[in-house]
């Protein structure tokens, strides 16, 4: 199995000291990406990633090669840990650089490991939200790890070794885990829109390249009778919402 690691912290402290406990629990080969050291520029908020293609966004050569690798990854992990309630403006500004892929969803394949630590509060919040930017990405799983550190010196191990354990058995059994309801209607909604009268043309290029526009989900992911005829009926209301 082949894991990408993105570290969204500036330092390799005590979220990368979780990150190596679940390392141990992996097999297979890591690569390790270090925000930190990318040196992204901030997100300028020009929409060229949506409107035009993720190609066109002018810090591509900073972004595309990580896509690159997560998109050979076999699992990803992402690691990050609390700052402010939040992420860290490393890895804030990395998602911020990914915003085509909640129109583009491309990870359907793909299960992912989150790893959240804090010196206080706040860790499942920003697990959480990591969670939902991964599912709008496509990813078909996602795991959590959260610690919250304290005065502690060690996280808690047997947490780590069980959700651990859980993600890399699921990484090499490749099984493909049917999508939450809410996950089927924002697919909807983006397929809705590339068949809209005036749809964004990067959107619609890609969702009929890759022929999304006559599936109920993403094809290697299969769904049951219930969500096949419930993601039926939603595309048919949000066709008629969104003209």
């Amino acid at each position: 199995m082949k894991y990408v690691i993105i570290n969204g912290s500036p330092r390799r402290k005590n979220t990368w000291k979780m990150v190596e406990y679940a390392k141990n629990n992996l097999k297979g080969d890591f690569e390790e990406i270090h925000l930190m050291k990318e040196k992204i520029p901030l997100c300028n908020g020009c929409y060229n990633c949506i409107v035009e293609g993720e190609d066109k966004c002018p810090h591509n050569d900073k972004i595309k090669p990580i896509i690159d690798k997560m998109k050979e990854a076999d699992g990803i992990i992402i690691a990050c840990p609390v700052y402010a309630l939040n992420v860290t403006a490393l890895l804030k500004n990395f998602f911020d650089h990914t915003a085509y892929l909640y129109h583009r969803p491309e990870f359907f394949t793909k299960k992912a490991l989150v790893v959240v630590s804090t010196a206080g509060i706040g860790q499942k919040d920003v697990a959480k939200y990591i969670d939902e930017t991964l599912r709008h990405w496509g990813v078909n799983k996602v795991y959590k790890i959260t610690y919250a550190y304290g005065a502690k010196d060690l996280p808690d191990i047997k947490n780590i070794d069980e959700i651990s354990k859980k993600f890399g058995k699921d990484v090499g059994s490749k099984k493909l885990h049917g999508p939450k309801l809410g996950d089927i209607v924002f697919f909807d909604v983006w397929k809705a829109m590339a068949l809209s009268n005036n749809p964004i043309e990067a959107d619609k290029e890609f969702w009929f390249k890759n022929d999304l526009v006559n599936k109920d989900f993403a094809p290697e992911v299969k769904l049951n009778i219930f969500k096949k005829l419930f993601s039926k009926v939603m595309f048919l209301i949000l066709k008629r919402v969104i003209k």
